[in-house]
């Protein structure tokens, strides 16, 4: 990169202006100004600002790509947001103001502490950025020729999100997997939908995994036994379970892989090839693949939500399940669950229409040079946001099904549904007389998302692999 200037290289963002101003030749007394200049102008962002969690999510995202080595970043710089994650230094950064080509305007707010600037929290107090890190014991770095753009020209944010977004969707699929697998037992289902020969017959990959999973969580249960399933065939909602399920988790495995994979690039551009010694404009920067793999994920989701509803409201109906209205013995003097039958359908119609899909920006910016971006950042967002609604469902179904298991009787559960069981009344008790509910649910949904149901899960030895 110093030989680049040396060599008089018109380089973008090193020796030229940024965006629409490519066309803008800095002089090299110039360029120290122009890196600080770059970072405050692109500081934008509005709205709610991101969780510490997010905040260090992205640091840490940020930081991983800039160790690739093709960022032109001084050494000093990395080493000094490093200093940042490990003292706890998170900068204010609003969420609203990045279209996914390039995350500038978060990045911009994350990283102006290191000039002194903008504003970060530290040990609970939100104060000036320079403030922040004297307090903490971080000297501010200079600023070397490209530092300012390779802060800047890279997706962290959608990256670190997109990262803490695949944690809430793998457990949330597992949760649904559980609930779905527990319902079965409550609704005493006919499993022939289930066998390996039936299976074996298509040859869709989504449809297998989620046999697989239900066998080996329903492994032990007299469901397998004939003549136990109540009816020759069941509804849809629990006739499906595998195919929809299944598809849910190779969605998103799919997700999961595209952060990985975007953890392992260097998103910088331009970006530096050392061994060529040349400074390239690259693409390497754009998120599609992330933005449209997230969407895909999220679409998935909604379809494991769509049967879940369904699956509660048939659990409830003497009709559909031959148990008692709303699932409460006491008839038609106690509510039961009927009330929430509309927390589950709320949720499902937020996660239906969260699961749209948003599309990529139709609108042009900087003069028109920027006229395509994926919209990754709010895509994820979605996408985690319907993770988190999911949780909740599978929660409720979760308790629904367990209720439903306990007025059957005897019965001989799987051993992954025993383990679901279990889970659900260590947190929830059986309920007789009506109650509030609705803070259980939401006490055993944090569970799940604490990991506790996937232990459960692990501790039973079925070896579902969810």
């Amino acid at each position: 990169m110093l030989r680049a200037l040396a060599r008089g290289d018109s380089v973008y963002g090193l020796t030229t202006g940024l965006g629409a101003a490519v066309d803008t030749r800095l002089d090299a007394d110039a360029i120290p100004a122009f890196q600080a200049r770059a970072m405050r102008a692109r500081a934008v962002g509005v709205g709610e600002a991101l969780s510490t969690v997010e905040v260090r999510a992205m640091l840490a995202a940020r930081l991983v790509a800039i160790c690739h080595g093709a960022s032109g970043l001084s050494p000093e710089l990395a080493w000094t947001i490093a200093a940042m994650l490990n003292a706890g230094v998170h900068p204010v950064v609003r969420r609203i103001g990045s279209l996914g080509e390039a995350d500038l305007s978060p990045l911009a707010q994350a990283f102006l502490p290191l000039i002194g600037e903008g504003e970060a929290e530290f040990r609970g107090a939100v104060m000036q950025g320079g403030e922040a890190m004297a307090a903490a014991g971080i000297a501010l770095p200079t600023l070397g020729p490209k530092d300012g753009l390779a802060l800047l020209n890279a997706n962290a944010q959608s990256v670190g999100l997109a990262a803490l977004a695949v944690d809430a969707m793998q457990k949330a699929r597992h949760a649904a997997l559980m609930a779905g697998a527990l319902s079965l037992e409550g609704f005493r289902a006919n499993l022939s939908p289930l066998d390996d020969d039936l299976a074996a017959l298509r040859p869709m990959t989504g449809h297998k995994v989620g046999v697989r999973f239900l066998r080996n969580l329903l492994a032990g249960s007299d469901l397998f036994e004939p003549g136990r399933a109540r009816r020759l065939q069941d509804p849809i909602s629990f006739r499906c379970i595998a195919p929809v399920v299944g598809h849910a988790f190779n969605a998103s495995a799919a997700a999961s892989l595209a952060v990985d994979n975007e953890l392992a690039s260097a998103p910088d551009s331009p970006a530096v090839l050392v061994d060529r010694d040349e400074l390239l404009s690259s693409v390497n920067f754009d998120t599609t693949e992330l933005a449209l793999t997230f969407e895909a994920a999220g679409l998935a989701l909604s379809h494991l939500a769509a049967t879940s509803a369904a699956r509660i409201t048939k659990l409830m109906s003497p009709a559909a399940s031959d148990l008692p209205r709303f699932l409460t013995r006491h008839g038609g003097t106690h509510a039961g669950f009927a009330t929430s039958q509309k927390t589950a359908a709320a949720l499902e119609a937020e996660i239906r229409h969260l699961a749209m899909p948003l599309g990529a920006m139709t609108l042009p910016v900087a003069d028109g040079v920027e006229d395509y971006a994926p919209m990754t950042p709010a895509i994820v967002e979605k996408t985690h946001a319907i993770a988190r609604r999911l949780t909740r469902l599978a929660a409720i179904e979760l308790v629904v099904a367990a209720q439903a298991v306990d007025l059957r009787g005897a019965l001989r559960l799987g051993r992954g549904t025993a383990a679901a069981h279990a889970f659900v009344r260590r947190h929830v008790a059986r309920l007789d007389d009506d109650r509030p509910m609705g803070r259980e649910y939401e006490a055993l949904a944090l569970a799940i998302e604490e990991g506790g149901l996937m232990l459960a899960e692990m501790a039973a030895g079925d070896g579902a692999g969810a």
